[in-house]
């Protein structure tokens, strides 16, 4: 038997059904941190006696129909309730793990032992959470215990997972959730929380901004750009067009870019009208942050959201949908 260097086999496609499950698995563990993100923040905001926050994270989610079903008013109770523990609201955290689960257990013989194991444990102390855990003085840290284990999934999947497609999508899935989410998080204090010109510059307005960060987990690194001072252009600014920041919404969508062009370059798994919008909302990511709330942060907030859904149909059509 002659000696040399094993070739590597040739790539076989991902089945679709496995596509779309770790797309999805990626999407609801980065929706479980950003939505215990938001209710976090909201709850620091609720502190400094900003109560429109209960309703616009209602808002944000496009919730209202669904909470006023089987809510009469917009109370911290309730807003908790239904974002915490409601398993008839599927953009729940009780939802959302419940959906990962079932996603994580037909991708059973993909990932590793570690992620089912993590996912498993995670989805059991969700399904534990009670009403007593999900009390105003206690909501904060829960919502610090929840973060930690959506980024002990995130360390074990970096660790473990086979790069092959189905990390592709995998990180497709989430880099496009963490974008959305991302613009949500800005929306919920520059659009609901600061109704007045007059606010802007004020003990409030800097603390709420302060709290933004820390709930997007960007406060030391906005003030190693910026070691003195914060505006809210400063702050959006970081939060959306900085390539240093992880959670910006512009290195979400470089890196989407990226793992679709692979999938092409690597896979030969084509989706061009999805590398085209991808493309197309990066170059709308160039303009000064100043002409962007020049010209209305909430409107271009909007498009963007509008953006990342034609991105995800483009996606879904190609590889799974017309499967």
């Amino acid at each position: 038997m002659s000696g040399g260097v094993a070739q590597p086999a040739r790539h076989s496609y991902l089945l679709s059904r496995y596509a779309e499950s770790v797309f999805w698995l990626a999407r609801y563990m980065e929706r479980i941190e950003n939505l215990a993100r938001i209710m976090d923040v909201t709850v620091s905001f609720a502190r400094q006696g900003t109560d429109s926050g209960w309703l616009s994270v209602i808002q944000i989610n496009s919730d209202e129909e669904r909470f006023f079903e089987r809510n009469k008013k917009v109370t911290p109770e309730a807003v908790t309730h239904f974002y915490m523990l409601d398993r008839q609201n599927p953009n729940s955290i009780a939802s959302a793990i419940e959906f990962a689960h079932e996603n994580a257990r037909t991708l059973r013989p993909l990932i590793s032992t570690e992620m089912w194991t993590q996912i498993n444990l995670f989805h059991r102390d969700v399904r534990k959470m009670t009403k007593t855990d999900c009390a105003p003085s206690r909501l904060s840290q829960l919502c610090n215990k929840l973060k930690l284990q959506c980024q002990s999934h995130m360390g074990i999947t970096e660790g473990t997972f086979f790069r092959d497609q189905s990390w592709a999508f995998y990180s497709l899935g989430k880099y496009i959730e963490r974008a959305d989410q991302t613009t949500r998080l800005v929306d919920i204090k520059y659009h609901t929380l600061l109704p007045s010109a007059s606010d802007v510059g004020t003990a409030i307005d800097i603390s709420q901004w302060h709290a933004l960060l820390r709930a997007a987990a960007g406060y030391h690194a906005f003030r190693r750009v910026y070691p003195s001072g914060m505006t809210p252009s400063s702050v959006a600014g970081f939060m959306l067009m900085n390539y240093s920041f992880p959670r910006s919404l512009v290195l979400c969508v470089e890196n989407a870019r990226t793992q679709l062009y692979q999938l092409r370059s690597g896979f030969g798994l084509h989706c061009d009208d999805g590398a085209e919008l991808l493309d197309e909302l990066r170059a709308a990511l160039t303009d000064p942050i100043e002409d962007v709330l020049r010209r209305g942060l909430h409107e271009y907030l909007d498009w963007v959201q509008l953006m990342l859904n034609k991105i995800y149909a483009a996606i879904a059509e190609q590889f799974w949908r017309a499967a």
